[in-house]
């Protein structure tokens, strides 16, 4: 039986059964799970505890990872013109924002957790959200975990090496796989203690880029300004090679829907949820150019396409004694990221777990903290497993493409929503070409890779697709087996003990 939108956690006392990726409205026994009473305390929720500055640092936390310090140069190599590539630097941060201006809308207009899993699910059905859930919780959330923590851990560990070796790659696995758990266990333990780490992170970021931007400005009015001498000679005319540059640089923004996987814990989220999206995108956009400005300004194309690590490389060329600030803050950034992608990807797997598509346990609040513990140790556990996978950047290319389908989906249930609630309240109503013109793009950006990537694009599909043989076995199929019931129960129960945790309870 299919979980109905909105159920899960709140018909923990009903008679229906138990799929095997598991409503949390299963138990059949005297031994049924039930609502924690607290004794008394604070009902077992998730607390409203994020205002407008930690929605902020969220965006900003999620974007502002490692990408814009290391790989910048996934754009010039493809465009071969310093012009072309801050162009698309400037078109990528647009179309964020527009993106994002979808969001606002989709997020006051759902206030739900679980972002584009939420908006699939209400606009599109189960089959479709639980391909979404599925590709996001063993693929896109563990791998870029796991990515983001290996360079943090390298970031961390080169001091320590000469500059002719490179750190051994056992001990960069380690130290990410320690800082995965540490930052999953803070995130259990007490969320008010990671928002204010991220605000504070959130300053280190911007701040870094300024001093970029600052030392590529004082370059250029020095008078070195003969790399943007005929910027847009040699262009790159092929749709192929654009359409990947565009990519790079979209990597780069990727994040700026991330808080709508929060929604229900933002307080007014009809008034912060827009706000901080307002503030954040066109922020990350100036400084995102200008940074790449001061990069271009210092480094030839040439340096930049060489480099593996182009902030550092800026740092050393034009910095000199003061280098050392670029990778300390290439460090904290990757840090900074890696914890706010924990605690809001969790959001997006214990939504998908109220309403059936995942294991009950995953649905579950920790008693006295309440965080969601049990969601936030699975994704632990699978972001470890990725880190011993030498391909796992293979994985992220496979489903690159497969991801952006998604995004388009859900900016598509604007479309969807206006058509058929065209009279609903909406607390932020944006103009109907800004979501046609974003689907128009996304559809660009994954047909075209299609001729230019096709085996990337068809092991993509193949991923997703395997999900669907678990989506009727776990959700679809009703009679399941008795002894395969109780299991399932049994498994749940010492969960929940060992995690001290309990359903989520309805407010009154």
């Amino acid at each position: 039986m299919l979980p109905s939108k909105g159920t899960g956690a709140q018909n923990l006392n009903s008679p229906t059964e138990m799929g095997l990726v598991g409503n949390s409205s299963t138990p059949q026994s005297p031994d049924d799970i039930r609502p924690y009473d607290g004794g008394g305390q604070e009902k077992v929720q998730m607390k409203k505890q994020l205002g407008l500055l930690e929605g902020c640092a969220i965006i900003l936390g999620i974007i502002i990872g490692s990408g814009v310090f290391v790989s910048p140069k996934g754009v010039i190599q493809e465009v071969n013109a310093v012009g072309t590539s801050l162009l698309i630097w400037v078109v990528c941060g647009l179309l964020s924002m527009i993106g994002a201006l979808c969001y606002a809308e989709l997020g006051t207009l759902i206030p739900k957790s679980g972002g584009d899993y939420a908006y699939i699910l209400e606009a599109f059905g189960p089959l479709p959200a639980f391909l979404y859930l599925w590709d996001a919780t063993f693929i896109f959330v563990p791998t870029t975990n796991a990515i983001m923590s290996m360079t943090f851990a390298s970031y961390v560990l080169q001091p320590f090496f000469n500059s002719d070796c490179q750190p051994p790659g056992l001990s960069i696995q380690l130290l990410a796989a320690v800082t995965i758990c540490l930052l999953t266990f803070i995130n259990c333990y007490d969320i008010k203690s990671t928002t204010k780490l991220q605000n504070v992170i959130m300053f280190a970021k911007i701040g870094a880029l300024v001093i970029i931007v600052i030392v590529g400005l004082v370059w250029m009015c020095m008078g070195n300004v003969e790399n943007f001498e005929n910027p847009f000679d040699d262009t790159e005319t092929d749709p192929g090679k654009l359409s990947v540059a565009f990519y790079s640089g979209i990597f780069s923004y990727a994040g700026w829907n991330y808080l709508n996987f929060m929604t229900e814990e933002l307080r007014d989220p009809y008034k912060n949820l827009p706000r901080a999206i307002f503030i954040s995108l066109p922020l990350v956009t100036v400084i995102y150019v200008l940074a790449n400005m001061a990069y271009l300004a210092v480094l030839t194309p040439e340096e930049l396409i060489a480099s593996n690590a182009i902030a550092v490389t800026f740092g050393n060329k034009i910095m000199g004694y003061m280098a050392w600030i670029i990778p300390l803050m290439v460090a904290i950034s990757s840090f900074g990221g890696l914890s706010v992608h924990i605690m809001t990807s969790s959001r997006m797997c214990f939504v998908g777990a109220r309403n059936g598509h995942m294991p009950a346990i995953l649905s579950h609040i920790n008693v006295n903290k309440f965080s969601p513990t049990p969601s936030l140790v699975f994704l632990c556990i699978l972001s470890l497993i990725m880190l011993s996978i030498s391909d796992v950047y293979v994985l992220i290319t496979y489903c690159s493409i497969v991801e952006s389908s998604f995004i388009m989906l859900s900016v598509g249930a604007v479309l969807y929503f206006r058509y058929k609630y065209p009279k609903k309240e909406r607390p932020i109503k944006v103009s109907l070409w800004i979501p046609i013109v974003f689907c128009l793009i996304c559809a660009f950006l994954i047909v075209v890779p299609c001729y230019v990537a096709p085996y990337e694009v068809v092991m993509g599909i193949l991923i997703t697709i395997t999900g669907i043989p678990f989506y009727y076995v776990g959700v679809v199929w009703e009679n399941k087996p008795q002894w395969l019931m109780k299991t399932i129960v049994a498994g749940t129960h010492i969960c929940q003990k060992l995690f001290m945790s309990s359903i989520e309870e309805k407010e009154d």
